[in-house]
């Protein structure tokens, strides 16, 4: 059987273009390959086109708009789900435009698809009270408790993305003065994040309980499930979820749902609220645009409420008259037309 074009270009796309000439992470590569399981599931199972049919001409771009609404539709996607998926489509098709200039104005046909807008969601965090009551849920008396009330404050107190928690190896611990974890993020770039000096001692006694200090064990993953592998990001959030519900017997300050990135979005928004700058907090979480950071800013409405009263603490006056008792104003109002 004959490859398709389709094929041939998404292999060359994956495998050579991605990795080797625009030097994305394999982390970014496994997301591509996502998007393109999904359009392929598409064709498959509502399209009835099998696998080795999928050429590239047949990805049209009413195809690809119908992949697209099967996405929110039927696997109730996200709108910012649905516009990274498109986003990868896009890629492909720009690549692909450069292999084969005939099909310009097909290929040309689908990039033009427009992302779709969203409404900007507020930024999900805990409080410090809610963030407290989490910590204290894992039972320090076993050992399984012990990894992860570490797990889970290395993960608030470095603001790690789930991904750079579950690479973390031994040798990325540094647990001399001044203490630091070095963080592997997106486009294999790294960052030294101090930890504060409980995650410290937590970690040291991790490490030693699980036999980790030792020097041959330097790339070993710092957690690790029951088969010694590293954690994945399904078992992250089941981790998360299950002290969710423990906390949540006790006290509703904490949201029935937790995803790990909200420690995340936690960590940054109690650093703003402690007066950091925002250039610091955009190096601690690693983002390479202050516009990202300043999504922090503008969804800290505590912080803007706090500055709004220090700028105008005697402006106001609590001891208002009642206008309701004024019978001559109630008089004039009841005339107007």
């Amino acid at each position: 059987m004959k490859p398709t074009d389709f094929a041939k270009h998404l292999t060359e796309f994956l495998s050579e273009y991605l990795p080797s000439q625009k030097n994305v992470s394999k982390n970014t590569i496994y997301s591509y390959r996502d998007t393109f399981k999904l359009l392929i599931k598409y064709c498959q199972e509502t399209k009835n086109i099998p696998v080795e049919r999928i050429t590239v001409s047949i990805l049209s771009s009413d195809l690809i708009v119908g992949f697209l609404q099967w996405l929110e539709t039927e696997r109730k996607c996200s709108i910012s789900t649905r516009n990274q998926r498109l986003a990868v489509i896009h890629s492909f098709f720009r690549y692909v435009q450069g292999e084969e200039p005939s099909g310009l104005y097909h290929f040309q046909k689908v990039m033009a698809i427009p992302i779709k807008k969203a409404t900007k969601k507020t930024v999900e965090h805990l409080t410090p009270t809610a963030l407290k009551l989490l910590l204290e849920q894992p039972d320090k008396q076993t050992a399984k408790g012990r990894r992860d009330l570490t797990l889970l404050s290395v993960l608030y107190d470095t603001g790690a993305r789930v991904q750079e928690l579950i690479d973390l190896k031994v040798c990325d611990v540094i647990l001399d003065s001044p203490s630091v974890v070095i963080l592997h993020g997106k486009g294999d770039k790294s960052r030294r994040v101090p930890i504060v000096k409980n995650t410290c001692t937590l970690l040291q006694s991790y490490l030693m309980e699980n036999n980790l200090d030792q020097p041959w064990k330097n790339q070993n993953p710092i957690f690790s499930n029951n088969q010694h592998h590293k954690l994945t990001r399904e078992g992250v959030a089941y981790i998360i979820a299950k002290y969710v519900e423990s906390a949540r017997n006790s006290s509703t300050i904490v949201p029935p749902k937790v995803r790990p990135h909200i420690l995340r979005h936690s960590k940054a928004m109690h650093l703003l609220q402690a007066g950091v700058n925002l250039i610091y907090i955009r190096d601690f979480l690693g983002h390479v645009d202050i516009k990202t950071t300043e999504t922090y800013a503008r969804a800290d409405t505590e912080t803007k409420r706090t500055a709004i009263e220090n700028a105008f603490p005697d402006l106001l006056n609590t001891h208002l008259p009642d206008w309701s008792k004024d019978q001559e104003l109630l008089a004039w109002l009841s005339e107007l037309k």
